[in-house]
């Protein structure tokens, strides 16, 4: 491990040239449409060129009365709503981002200075403490800190980071401070690439409506070539019309074979269509994205922030009967696992769970003299208090019970199958608890839950009626996904897999065919599965809460 004492950052002329040499944290391009981009889309059209073409002949022959006109306003129109709705989806798309920290502190010269989070150069040492997000990707130089990655993996454990690990940009510290050596800086990030992924519009791409109807004005414009040709000569040479009227009657000829109401009347659709879903405050890339979302006929979804709440919550606690054979079977069990939890930090969704259901008031009956704290670490995934000569733990049972496992492991998979995350509590008569010096006496399983979005049974009923299958796609265990998409009343949650025995692209396939609920899912894999549905005819939308959703979120 190396001592902070003697890491000592850049100096003043090593940020200068690195700063000369480009290697400073700031974005330089994006795949965002610039302004120049959306006009030329929105005007330099096939549709328009034949308008176009259409008024330079009545101009030149000189039929310049308003009337010979009314068709471009069709044209103006059609434009700008495009345009003006672009610019507001550019304007909201732009502020994606995942690091979100304005300054940072950067040891220099020996010194330790806050500066803006764009001033940073490659090489530069950071100081990263409990609280702070990580803006660009770094390597741990000193010290050990606990870090939230859920962002960036869909993961909600703490990982422990020691010196030589590294950290992602847009993860955050949880625990203790560390100073760390930037690795990469601006659009080279892990961060920044996601985002640039995120914003970025494959300009080809196009609705089956529109591309229809372009392909209509298509033939339409190739097929009046001739017809405007055959209808000039006529006027001229065969009724003796002048140049003028020869044109005139061509151009309200040709005007009445474009279906310009048509393009208008679908621009109109999308923009009323784009304003309802901004009013539910949904952000789209362009006004096709629109068509495109009522074409969907397989949705995949999340667990966590989809089918339920953020929020975390206790559904019940169930005594062991080891308990009532312990020497603490005199306590009550609510006021001890209350003593307990509200001794520790709530610096997590699991605790402030725990906190809420067993408060400080019913703690207060009960006086245990602590001696020290053991913060919950994502290697031990347990917390807890010890005291005199005892401690009381409480975190996952496989940890805890150790040996003892294979006593419990039936209780608690059945708890686990009905969609709960369980924790055990229990006394270790022991001070030593890292590592721990025997497996706990259990005196109690919490069950813990994300409740069902109050609302998630309609929608997934209304996604039903609309002929739209749904495909649950989650990091955790398939059995408790399975069970929680049964209550939220999707059709086939009782068809689940877990994705770890998916090994082969054949494998994935045949699962999008077969399964409804995916449990153990990588980013990856999720983006795997996207396509193999894709794969199979099927238009495919993805919703995620979470950075690692995507890769997925875009092949969709």
């Amino acid at each position: 491990m190396s001592d902070s004492k003697d890491i000592k950052g850049l100096s003043s002329q090593e940020v200068a040239s690195r700063v000369a040499q480009g290697q400073v944290n700031r974005a330089t391009t994006s795949d965002v449409k610039t302004t120049s981009q959306i006009i030329k889309e929105n005007t330099l059209t096939y549709f328009n060129l034949i308008f176009a073409v259409l008024t330079i002949l009545l101009l030149i022959s000189g039929n310049i009365g308003i009337s010979n006109f009314t068709f471009l306003p069709v044209v103006f129109i059609n434009a700008i709503l495009g345009i003006v709705q672009e610019l507001r989806s550019r304007k909201i798309v732009s502020k994606l981002a995942i690091v979100t920290t304005p300054n940072v502190t950067v040891l220099r010269d020996g010194r330790l200075t806050t500066i803006p989070v764009e001033d940073l150069v490659l090489d530069d040492a950071i100081q990263l403490s409990a609280g702070n997000q990580i803006s660009v990707d770094a390597n741990v130089l000193s010290e050990t800190v606990q870090v939230d990655e859920s962002i960036l993996t869909g993961e909600a454990d703490e990982i422990s980071k020691a010196p030589g690990d590294e950290l992602m940009s847009g993860s955050f510290v949880v625990a203790g401070t560390c100073l760390a050596k930037v690795i990469r800086v601006g659009e080279d990030t892990y961060a920044a690439k996601l985002v640039k992924e995120a914003k970025a519009v494959d300009s080809s791409e196009q609705s089956e409506m529109i591309r229809s109807i372009n392909a209509i004005v298509k033939w339409v414009g190739i097929l009046i070539i001739p017809l405007a040709l055959i209808m000039l000569y006529q006027s001229l040479f065969i009724n003796q019309i002048g140049f003028g009227g020869a044109v005139k009657s061509m151009v309200a000829a040709v005007i009445g074979l474009i279906p310009e109401g048509l393009y208008l009347l679908t621009t109109i659709s999308l923009v009323a269509s784009t304003m309802r879903l901004a009013r539910k405050q949904v952000v789209l890339h362009d006004m096709k994205s629109v068509e495109k979302l009522a074409r969907v006929d397989v949705l995949c979804i999340d667990k966590t922030g989809t089918i339920t709440e953020n929020s975390m919550s206790v559904q019940d606690y169930i005594a062991t009967a080891a308990f009532d054979k312990s020497p603490d079977t005199g306590l009550r069990l609510d006021s001890l696992i209350a003593r307990v939890t509200n001794e520790l930090a709530g610096d997590n969704d699991t605790m402030e769970a725990l906190q809420a259901y067993f408060t400080k008031e019913q703690a207060n009956g009960l006086t245990l003299k602590k001696k020290s704290l053991q913060p919950f670490k994502s290697s031990n995934k347990y917390s807890g208090v010890i005291y005199d000569g005892f401690s009381y733990l409480i975190g996952a049972p496989q940890i805890l019970l150790g040996d003892d496992w294979s006593t419990y492991e039936e209780e608690v998979n059945h708890y686990a199958a009905q969609g709960y995350r369980v924790l055990a509590f229990g006394k270790l008569t022991s001070e030593q608890v890292e590592p721990l010096a025997a497996p706990i006496t259990p005196y109690a399983f919490i069950l813990i839950s994300n409740p069902i979005r109050q609302e998630a049974p309609e929608t997934f009923a209304y996604f039903g009626r609309q002929d739209v299958a749904i495909k649950v796609i989650s990091g955790d265990d398939p059995v408790t996904v399975s069970h929680v998409a049964g209550k939220a009343q999707i059709k086939g949650a009782e068809n689940y897999v877990d994705a770890r025995t998916l090994v082969t692209d054949d494998m994935v396939k045949e699962a999008s065919r077969t399964y409804t609920v995916f449990g153990r899912v990588t980013p990856g894999l999720k983006r795997q599965l996207v396509l193999a549905l894709q794969g199979d005819e099927h238009i495919v939308a993805m919703t995620g809460d979470g950075v690692n959703d995507v890769l997925a979120l875009k092949a969709a």
